[in-house]
């Protein structure tokens, strides 16, 4: 074979394909299907991401595999499915596969467009499987907007919705910021090492040429910023409440996790991979951005704790905000260890924790969300009077969130990333997510107590449906809603008992 001439591994680009090929299949079956027929597309589009995510399995089996390598250097790739990469793609499909039964219910109940609305679903989840895997950082670049570009109309897809709409254009505005600083900043590091591969970009700035050190630094501060935006790490943080109050609620939810996990890898492959030699430059900006972030997002939440008419789904927006900060924890960690690769595995668990609590909290809201429209932190009293074992469900994941037992897993998560500031020197960091813990617990237990207080006395000649305790005993959780709910639970409950199973596979990650 001729050396320009390369194999493409079809196997290891399966789960990103898999799932852009389901998402075109959608949009093209939409244009066949009678409206009576459209709400099949919802399981067409979880029998895709299923599918996908079966091809994890003969991947996790063996040595990573790895294509799209140069032909004069076969060890340089742009994609490697290795065991980060794995686990960062099942915490995406899986994320990505909870979000569609969300949205089963909420697409007929906001009469959104089907089939614009999975496409665009599957569309951002293949790009959040592909980044990952990416070795190089144009490949990274792209995967990271083909994620983000679907999720701008996603937000915005409620016809007549000024709110979405004006969120939306927040969400973009401050996502084509950030790309055109990540942009500006790999044009800069190519200039300096003549490469975009992150193994050849790690070694050409070691060596960097005194006339070029300026540009370098530049470059890689500029690349780092852009990626903060994508993660809405304080100060970049200002389009997140009102991107989640003004999308749909499972759009939110999405955003939450996968939005997040996609924004911490690509901070991950940056900082650990292609920049390590600069880590006396990153690791100090990420630590202080850290304690910044998880400052701002729980004092933003215990405001809105402060004030029970404020909406549950801002609270949960400010409480992703704050839960960045702690995620960020163990990359800045990375910067003053040896081995950088063993303080990451302390974000991935956190991650796996989070992105299962957090949908699990989400989903619940959305139940709550279909009876009462402001979804008030007042709306959740007498929950458990009427919605029993979906209450408890919801005050077990916050009290996962919160670090609280019987919510082991959020506990063990939180331990690992206080070890990883404390194992790097970082001790004014961990005093700072100490104070944070303490603050995010008030507005945690607050939250879990309304659920279980007696319902407000329901007013004399009142207006249809106006107290959650009459219209909830009304109405039944659909059935993809129950499940998504049921299984966010069952997983929260058996990694609470066993939580060394995440975090064993965490620290395989990057080993």
């Amino acid at each position: 074979m001729s050396p320009l001439i390369q194999s493409v591994d079809w196997l290891a680009i399966a789960p990103p394909v898999i799932t852009a090929m389901a998402g075109l299949l959608l949009l093209v079956a939409d244009l066949f299907l009678d409206d009576r027929r459209k709400p099949l597309l919802g399981w067409f589009a979880i029998a895709g991401l299923t599918l996908a995510g079966l091809t994890l399995l003969p991947l996790a089996v063996g040595d990573a595999r790895s294509t799209f390598c140069l032909t004069t250097n076969p060890t340089v790739c742009s994609y490697t499915a290795d065991t980060f990469a794995l686990v960062i793609q099942l915490l995406v499909l899986g994320g990505a596969l909870l979000t569609a039964l969300l949205s089963i219910t909420s697409v007929e109940d906001d009469r959104l467009p089907p089939g614009e609305f999975w496409f665009l679903l599957l569309a951002s989840a293949a790009g959040a499987t592909l980044l990952p895997a990416a070795r190089d950082l144009a490949t990274l670049v792209v995967a990271l907007e083909v994620a983000s570009l679907p999720a701008f109309a996603l937000v915005a897809l409620r016809r007549g919705d000024r709110k979405g709409s004006e969120a939306a254009l927040k969400f973009f505005l401050s996502s084509v910021a950030a790309t055109a600083v990540t942009l500006m900043g790999v044009s800069f590091v190519y200039a300096t090492t003549g490469s975009l591969h992150l193994s050849q970009v790690a070694g050409g700035l070691r060596q960097v040429d005194p006339a070029l050190s300026t540009l370098a630094t530049l470059g890689v501060t500029l690349t780092l910023v852009g990626f903060a935006f994508k993660t809405a790490v304080v100060p970049f943080h200002f389009w997140v409440p009102d991107t989640y109050v003004g999308a749909p609620v499972p759009v939110a939810a999405y955003l939450s996790v996968i939005g997040k996990a996609v924004g911490f890898t690509g901070l991950i492959l940056v900082t650990v991979f292609a920049f390590p030699s600069y880590a006396s430059t990153w690791g100090p900006a990420l630590a202080v951005l850290a304690a910044l972030t998880m400052t701002v997002g729980n004092v933003a939440a215990l405001r809105q704790r402060a004030d029970a008419e404020r909406s549950a789904i801002r609270l949960l927006a400010w409480s992703s905000v704050g839960q960045a900060g702690f995620l960020i924890v163990p990359i800045a960690a990375a910067a003053y260890t040896d081995v950088m690769l063993n303080a990451i595995g302390a974000t991935v668990a956190y991650a796996l924790m989070y992105a299962v609590v957090n949908l699990g909290a989400f989903a619940v809201a959305l139940h709550v969300g279909r009876t009462a429209a402001a979804n008030r932190i007042t709306d959740y009293r007498g929950f458990y009077a009427t919605q029993p074992l979906a209450a408890l469900a919801m005050g077990f994941f916050l009290l996962c969130l919160a670090g609280l037992p019987p919510g082991i897993i959020g506990l063990f998560a939180k331990v690992t990333v206080f070890s990883a500031a404390v194992n790097a020197g970082l001790g004014w960091l961990a005093v700072v997510m100490a104070v944070n813990v303490v603050i995010a617990l008030v507005y945690y237990l607050q939250w879990t107590a309304v659920l279980f207080r007696a319902a407000p006395a329901p007013a004399v000649a009142a207006a249809p449906a106006t107290t959650l305790t009459l219209t909830l005993t009304r109405t039944r959780i659909s059935a993809p809603l129950a499940t998504a709910i049921a299984l966010t639970a069952a997983a929260a409950i058996a990694l609470s008992a066993a939580p060394q199973t995440i975090l064993r596979l965490a620290a395989g990650t990057l080993s």
